[in-house]
């Protein structure tokens, strides 16, 4: 029988092994040598040093186990990273890049005739602007916030191979619609119709960018799935020989897909359950945040949607209150044929920023509801996520949120309320970072440098001359909101960009290198499970004093 090498780390014959021999040498031979001719006094300050070295390692795990500490650490490691942005970066929250000056005029709707003609209107807008970067009077742009890094890991599929005529057209197989911008225009080519207005409201978005900065996006042709649900499976497009995927616009993705993921709908209002355009409300939810203490909201978890369209969301409900259970949390289902007849007097977002946290849970796929939640200084208790739009993965736990247990909720939501009483002002530090990087970091302004950089660098992409489809008819601000009534042309006539940008768009931040990556990536799994320890020491301890 042939006789095995020894093994890397392991002892040898000789008895001089590699790193297990060298570390139990170290820590163990002085206490077996002890009656070997080493003095006592030696032997004894050995033992002791052994001891101490016990000890420490015991207080180390407590202390990662400890929640001061980790919030703690969470909070200095991100002012840490904030100190040192700023020292290379334009402020974090500088003045609005649309500043109007008394001399700025502003374009307002122009709609005599348009209601039955559905025609354009001709030179009612600036083809083009000049932004004026040397004028002291204008602020400086910004650097992007962080989460526009993940523009180029969205784009990342077709760096190498560009975007093909024959890819683009693959893409139309689940597409609401093609969208063509050619000569600072905007084209659509309707496929099928969306839910309610979702692609009527999108297109909206386009044509408010196309306004906002004239002339800046270049030609282009993209395809839009207005749908919930990411479609372009990862799995599909891996190998060598593999075809390009298909580059499909859609709201949101996940970790098994490479659909393109682009701002939705509702940051120019939702008309069918009375939601407002996102710069209005913005403005109401800050208000009601002022009228609102942290500390005196009502102590529990409160969350009010649709639990109908997700088997994950009836499950949550089981975690209300009742007879033989306190989850300490406040759970209501959301009637909206109910609330459109009654004038939605129970469902304005500003008002419901009455609990000390909120759960954001996503519903067939991710959920707007998501911004609401996060803006209203409340500790948002997030439901394990499996899907992301533009800006949650900007997102930190401990930091933006609270992490909450797919399959444990109301255990998990227990004690995440519990955690926060517990430790209020951590817990008023959490809610209020969020609703700041929502009102500042999200704001309108940084919704369009968005759109402005990911369609910039799309264009850059395109291996082909885009084209007016031939189906396609031209859309501009007038023929989408002069024909139209009610909240849809209230919604409209209120996100409408009424004049040019003043200031270019946000700095691009570069992508992530593979270990900046790395470290968010574990950052985010790491304080994870540690909350998870923490749940778990504190339902252990209530196991064993049957409370």
């Amino acid at each position: 029988m042939q006789q095995q090498a020894p093994m890397r780390n392991s002892p040898s014959k000789n008895g001089s092994g590699g790193h297990s021999r060298s570390f139990t040498e170290t820590i163990w031979f002085p206490y077996v040598k002890s009656g070997l001719g080493i003095s006592p006094n030696r032997s004894y300050a050995l033992f002791s040093l052994l001891i101490l070295l016990i000890v420490g390692a015991f207080i180390s795990t407590r202390l990662l186990l400890d929640t001061t500490v980790l919030i703690e650490k969470e909070a200095v490691t991100t002012t840490a990273t904030t100190k040192t942005k700023i020292q290379t970066i334009s402020p974090k929250y500088p003045p609005p890049a649309t500043v109007i000056t008394q001399n700025t005029p502003e374009f307002t709707l122009h709609c005599s005739g348009n209601e039955t003609t559905g025609t354009c209107p001709i030179n009612n807008y600036p083809t083009t602007v000049s932004f004026g970067e040397d004028d002291s009077k204008h602020p400086p742009t910004a650097t992007c916030p962080d989460y526009f890094r993940w523009i180029h890991e969205d784009l990342r599929p077709w760096a190498k191979t560009g975007i093909t005529r024959e890819a683009l057209e693959s893409a139309k197989k689940t597409a609401n619609f093609r969208l063509a911008i050619v000569g600072g225009k905007v084209y659509v080519e309707k496929f099928q119709d969306a839910f309610q207005t979702r692609d009527v409201f999108t297109i909206w978005g386009f044509l408010q960018l196309l306004r906002k900065y004239p002339g800046k996006i270049p030609d282009l042709e993209l395809m839009f799935d207005c749908v919930d649900w990411p479609v372009v499976k990862a799995a599909n497009f891996a190998g060598v020989d593999a075809p390009p995927p298909p580059p499909l616009f859609r709201y949101c993705g996940n970790e098994e897909t490479l659909d393109i993921v682009f701002p939705d709908w509702s940051f120019w209002g939702w008309s069918e359950v009375n939601i407002k355009p996102w710069e209005s409300l913005l403005k109401d939810l800050r208000e009601g945040n002022q009228r609102n203490n942290w500390i005196d909201r009502e102590p529990y978890a409160y969350w009010k949607g649709n639990p109908l369209v997700a088997e994950t969301r009836q499950d949550l409900m089981k975690c209300n209150v009742s007879e033989e259970h306190e989850w300490n949390a406040r759970l209501y289902a959301q009637d909206w044929i109910r609330e459109s007849k009654e004038g939605y007097k129970q469902s304005d977002l500003a008002s419901q920023c009455h609990h000390r946290y909120k759960i954001y849970i996503e519903g067939s796929a991710w959920s707007v509801s998501e911004k609401y939640i996060l803006a209203c200084d409340s500790v948002t208790l997030l439901v394990k996520p499996h899907y992301y739009d533009f800006f949650t993965r900007g997102l930190l736990p401990a930091h933006h949120y609270w992490p909450v247990r797919e399959h444990d909720k109301c255990r998990s939501i227990k004690f995440a309320v519990h955690w926060g009483n517990s430790h209020s002002q951590k817990a008023k530090d959490i809610g209020k970072t969020a609703s700041e990087f929502i009102q500042q970091e999200l704001k309108m302004d940084y919704v369009y440098d968005y759109m402005y950089h990911l369609l910039n660098e799309y264009s850059k992409l395109l291996r082909f001359k885009p084209e007016i489809p031939q189906n396609a008819k031209e859309i501009c601000s007038e023929t989408m909101a002069c024909p139209r009534s009610g909240n849809e042309r209230k919604f409209m006539t209120e996100s409408l960009v009424k004049h040019p940008a003043e200031t270019g768009p946000c700095a691009m931040p570069p992508p992530y290198d593979p270990a900046s990556f790395y470290a968010v990536v574990k950052r985010k799994q790491s304080t994870t499970m540690r909350i998870q320890q923490w749940e778990m020491k504190y339902w252990s301890k209530q196991n064993q004093t049957g409370s």
